[in-house]
């Protein structure tokens, strides 16, 4: 049999030259589950039913049973077939003590969060988390950011879901890994590949040529869009309490709310959902920043925005389809519809001016470039930027595990370097929920800003003159808490 490997995107190697010993790259959420038909009999939950439905769906996601090799000199990275594959290492059992809550499922996320993947296995894992009261339990799922982005992570979480709850565990499906590429061959096949680059360089103008209806006026689009985003990037944002050298500890916090809310502002502001978010962030990280002392006067605030540029027939791929928008946040403004109006002009500017397309096209160029060079230009990337906040769609719609319906879905992002602060958004089932990810020592306090994220959205609520049903909170006050089986969908 001849030998297989599949070569790492340019965008996809950058996770992996992004990561430190303090930055580790991996994506994760959080998924709550009623216990349900996975209740055993002392309580505890079938892991053993767990681990075949992920087995049965494993031949869906081939990734999953790879792992990297690096090419000689060239030192990229490529995909190949893990011989060794051991499902037992990557599907992880661990309780609570009984009756768990939410701050000791907070400590877990925080801990597993923090560390690292072996980059001598496939770069995921699941931990299924049992002991939660209100006869719950969670799943952890963590990835590496270089196998997939966070539309290929909702395609992949809901392969292993499904909006039936008498849904039955696939047979998993005989496997054979195929043979790794020596050094000489992974060598060999890099020297071709470098000496044909002028040829397929070609064949894509032709391509870009035939494609495209108006060549000049594209062409002059890209070029703007460029020199948006070099003069973006060459702009760095103010130093803040948020923004320094990481340490290897994190903190995890979370919040849900309604989507009708949202949905009802975004109609009263004529915005989209994604302003809405943004004006929330400005105003928590407004007040934020404030209590921490911060002069607000001139000060560059950045958010980098990540943005999807997957096609509508390439969901079903794994791999980064993904650029950013870089937004600056209005944090010096006071009043909550000018914030908005602000974020909405940009946002629209930014759509004009197709920024995003300017990444990509320096992610193209780089396919070109040494991984030195890479490594480089992916240090300087972070540099602009404050805050990260991301925002993916996911299922308006119940899925379940084996019977048992998953009640939240809460995202993380990773930190990169210098940037202490980190929110990721999905929607599920009628519901946003919103991950925090924080560095420990610079943002000591996450739990007062996850109260001040809920307090910006009812003041953006109140001045568009909405009435809002409120986020799901505890009676401590502020956090979001996981509301009992028949209560989630209240609102």
């Amino acid at each position: 049999m001849e030998y297989f490997y599949d070569r790492l995107s340019v965008i996809d190697n950058t996770f992996l030259l992004s990561e430190t010993p303090t930055t580790p790259m991996h994506v994760s959420a959080i998924e709550i589950f009623e216990a349900g038909p996975l209740r055993t009999a002392d309580g505890g939950i079938e892991i053993g039913k767990i681990r075949a439905a992920y087995e049965g769906a494993l031949h869906r996601v081939p990734r999953y049973r790879q792992k990297l090799l690096w090419i000689p000199i060239e030192n990229r990275p490529v995909w190949v077939d893990d011989p060794h594959f051991n499902l037992d290492y990557h599907v992880r059992h661990v309780s609570l003590p009984r009756p768990g809550g939410e701050e000791e499922l907070r400590r877990v996320a925080s801990r597993v969060i923090a560390s690292h993947l072996d980059r001598s296995r496939p770069l995921w894992e699941i931990w299924v988390v049992e002991g939660i009261e209100h006869d719950r339990f969670a799943i952890i799922a963590k990835t590496h950011h270089c196998m997939l982005d966070g539309l290929a992570g909702v395609e992949v979480a809901q392969l292993l879901l499904s909006p039936h709850p008498d849904a039955k565990i696939a047979e998993a499906k005989p496997w054979t890994p195929r043979p790794i590429p020596t050094r000489l061959e992974l060598a060999r096949d890099e020297a071709w590949r470098y000496a044909t680059l002028p040829l397929r360089a070609v064949r894509g103008l032709r391509e870009f040529r035939d494609e495209v209806e108006d060549v000049g006026a594209e062409i002059g689009t890209r070029l703007g869009a460029l020199r948006d985003f070099f003069n973006t990037t060459s702009l760095l944002a103010s130093d803040t309490p948020i923004n320094g050298r990481l340490s290897p500890h994190r903190r995890f916090d979370w919040l849900n709310m309604s989507l009708a809310d949202v949905k009802a502002v975004r109609r009263k502001m004529h915005c989209t959902v994604n302003d809405v978010f943004l004006a929330t962030v400005t105003g928590a990280c407004r007040e934020y920043l404030l209590g921490r002392g911060v002069e607000l006067d001139d000060i560059v605030f950045r958010a980098s925005t990540p943005v999807s540029l997957r096609a509508k027939d390439d969901h079903d791929q794994v791999g980064n389809r993904v650029s950013s928008w870089f937004v600056d946040l209005p944090v010096a403004e006071a009043s909550r519809t000018r914030q908005l109006q602000s974020i909405h002009a940009e946002t629209e500017r930014l759509k004009e001016s197709r920024q995003a397309i300017g990444m990509e096209m320096v992610m193209a160029a780089a396919e070109f470039a040494p991984s030195g060079i890479l490594a480089l230009g992916t240090g300087l990337a972070s540099a602009p930027v404050n805050i990260i906040v991301t925002n993916v769609p996911g299922p308006q719609f119940p899925l379940y595990m084996l019977g048992s319906r998953m009640l939240a879905l809460i995202p993380e992002v990773p930190l990169l370097e210098n940037i202490g602060l980190g929110i990721a958004l999905m929607s599920y089932d009628g519901r946003v929920f919103w991950g925090f990810t924080a560095d420990y020592d610079l943002v000591p306090d996450l739990e007062h800003f996850v109260a001040l994220i809920e307090r910006s959205f009812s003041e953006l609520a109140a001045a568009a003159g909405v009435r809002i049903s409120g986020s799901a909170r505890s009676e401590a006050g502020g956090r979001a808490e996981l509301l009992p089986v028949g209560e989630v969908a209240a609102g």
